[in-house]
């Protein structure tokens, strides 16, 4: 990221001032940290409750906080029923259109029958309340009936990215030991039909656990179908089990909604759990207020459901608010860059949420290409997944957003559920800063020590508070949470974010970048140990190790370094071979940018490699404290 340029400053158009849902910042933000509890059952008021709860927030077993404790809720009662009795049950809920030209439209009422027959189907496959469901799909809006679905009968989800191969979905199923798994026979890409059922197949041999398959009927292509465990959705749905009507189960605010797999930076990938009541009202809030939403609002997050940004801002937080949403299977350059701003004229899209990376990758074809369409339906904008560098916010604030729209840059984490830091449209934006913490939050920038650093001066992220869309824990593994998130400090128990960041003169925040070594690429977190483990499960490789370096589109690419088994020799054709093979285990968002082969690798004298030395080494920097190096 540049150095933050305090001088740069936008403010908000005095249009953007008036029409604001939240018209001023300190008080509400001063408010909301000294009666912390108070501000959070304003905003779970907000929501539908079956039963209203007995403490706001439950401490006592602190870092395994709880929200909303007594409480009974059900996400989708507040996703959908509730739209149901009111204005909003003829109101579009999606529009969905494929990369093909296909187009498919659901209201509010549409929405619901469809979750209510998958809801059905689930529970004639033996689905109950508690169980766990792996969805792997491509962008279509069977993804989205699945998760409802899933939630609506108490059943929790587990979505795998359907960029991810047949190694990471099947890893993914044997930590939550699903027994049903839903996919599509494929997907598309530039083009090109994605075979995701054969990846899911071969998943299945590898994950003994998985005893039905309910698969989507996505394109065309000629798939394996195996008997009496494979079965196709729209042939279920034709019979009496899936009926149109199902009651939505009561859940307490405390039960799983969901597990999402992020990467570690050792071992296998994290199941983050989160759980209906607190997560509902944060997303709800967070997406309402930093992005204004406005009852005739057409939203678009152009990411993908199968990460933390389509699960919270996607599906759950813009259906609670009653938003319409746009839905597209496809890369935005496809067939031409102007696929997207075709989108925003067709759909008259009001506010667009998207990331660094796409913005970087539209921003290299020009001006031209936007200023073909009118794109002045366009409201907000909004960026998410890394911090986005100061020449991408200008291009998108001028060219796409036409000078008027404010720039809605979120800080966020699968494991924080929704936006921790983020600013409002009526808060005075410096390009590359996320700008101030959320409601409720207290944001600190510290050294090793836990010690507040001065402003201008880098330190880790480290939040001083809980909140109600945090992750309650890691999957099977509350204490690797514990050790991983939390610290005491002053005693007061602080979450660490893991990335470095830096506080300006004006309380302005700018993330830097991770601090562990979790890459982030294109926006999406892939754990360097899974990079490797792929590297080594290729015959000829003996050791391997994987950094991230800065790249003009993706943010960072994945370079890595080989240590052949003895008699291999590198060559170009095993280069292109080993990205191939790392493609194929975890996907092509993981594919390295470089494979060079070496002899040796800096490590510690306990054996751990020194990443951070190749990462130096690489970019021509000072390489540090060596003193831990191994001679």
């Amino acid at each position: 990221m540049s150095s933050p340029n305090d001088s740069e400053i936008f403010n908000p158009s005095p249009e953007v001032l008036e029409q604001a849902n939240v018209p001023e910042y300190e008080a509400m933000y001063d408010y909301s940290i000294t009666n912390r509890e108070g501000f959070w059952a304003d905003q779970a008021e907000t929501l539908s409750w079956f039963k209203k709860w007995d403490t706001v927030l439950d401490e006592s077993n602190a870092p395994f906080y709880k929200w909303f404790d007594g409480g009974s809720i059900n996400i989708v009662q507040n996703a959908i029923d509730r739209h149901l009795g009111n204005a909003n049950r003829n109101k579009m809920a999606i529009i969905w259109e494929g990369e093909n030209g296909q187009v498919r439209n659901y209201s509010y009422n549409g929405l619901n029958r469809e979750v209510c027959q998958f809801a059905n189907t689930l529970k004639s496959m033996g689905v109950n309340k508690g169980d766990i469901v792996t969805i792997y799909m491509p962008q279509i809006p069977e993804l989205i009936f699945a998760m409802l679905a899933c939630a609506k009968i108490g059943a929790i989800h587990s979505v795998v990215y359907g960029g991810f191969s047949t190694e990471a979905l099947a890893s993914r199923i044997d930590d939550a030991q699903s027994r049903v798994l839903i996919t599509a026979d494929g997907g598309w890409r530039r083009g090109r039909q994605i075979d995701l059922k054969s990846i899911a197949n071969e998943a299945m041999k590898r994950t003994p656990s998985i005893e039905v398959c309910i698969c989507v009927k996505n394109n065309e292509l000629d798939v394996e179908m195996e008997p009496a465990r494979d079965f196709w959705l729209h042939d279920l749905k034709a019979l009496p089990i899936a009926s149109s009507k199902c009651e939505t189960e009561q859940t307490s605010a405390e039960d799983p909604l969901f597990i999402l797999y992020t990467s570690g930076t050792t071992g296998k990938p994290k199941g983050m759990l989160h759980t209906h009541g607190g997560y509902a009202v944060y997303t709800s809030t967070t997406h309402r207020m930093a992005f204004d939403i406005k009852p005739q609002d057409r939203w678009w997050c152009a990411a993908d459901p199968g990460w933390i940004t389509g699960h919270s801002y996607i599906v759950y937080g813009p259906l609670i608010n009653g938003a319409t949403i746009m839905l597209y299977e496809g890369a935005p350059n496809y067939p031409y860059p102007n696929r997207w701003w075709q989108i925003v004229e067709k759909y008259g899209i009001n506010i667009l949420y998207t990331s660094p990376t796409a913005i970087r990758g539209l921003m290299r074809f020009g001006d031209r290409w936007p200023q073909k369409h009118d794109l002045s339906s366009l409201r907000l904008l909004g960026s998410v997944g890394e911090p986005i560098n100061p020449e991408a916010w200008r291009w998108y604030h001028q060219v796409i957003g036409n000078n008027k729209c404010p720039i809605i840059d979120t800080w966020w984490q699968t494991e924080t559920g929704g936006f921790m830091v983020c600013p409002l449209p009526i808060t005075p934006l410096k390009p590359g800063s996320a700008t101030k913490p959320f409601f409720g939050n207290e944001i600190s920038i510290v050294d090793d020590d836990g010690s507040e650093v001065p402003a201008g001066e880098e330190g880790k992220l480290i939040i001083k508070n809980p909140w109600p869309g945090m992750a309650r824990t890691i999957f099977k593994d509350d204490q690797r949470y514990a050790d991983l998130y939390w610290s005491k400090r002053d005693n007061i128990w602080c979450y660490l974010a893991g990335d470095s960041a830096k506080k300006d003169e004006d309380g302005y925040i700018w993330v830097i970048g991770r601090m562990d070594e979790v890459l982030k690429v294109s926006g999406y977190r892939l754990g360097t140990a899974e990079i490797e483990s792929a590297l080594v499960s290729h015959p000829q490789v003996n050791e391997a190790a994987a950094i991230g370096l800065p790249h003009e589109l993706k943010g960072n690419a994945i370079h890595t370094y080989v240590i052949l088994k003895q008699g291999q020799t590198g060559s170009l054709e095993l280069e292109l071979e080993l990205k191939e093979h790392v493609s194929k285990e975890l996907g092509k968002i993981a594919t390295p940018e470089a494979v060079a082969f070496v002899d040796s690798l800096p490590k510690t004298r306990s054996g751990k490699i020194m990443r951070r030395v190749l990462k130096a080494r690489a970019l021509g920097q000072d390489e540090g404290d060596l003193s831990t190096l191994e001679e």
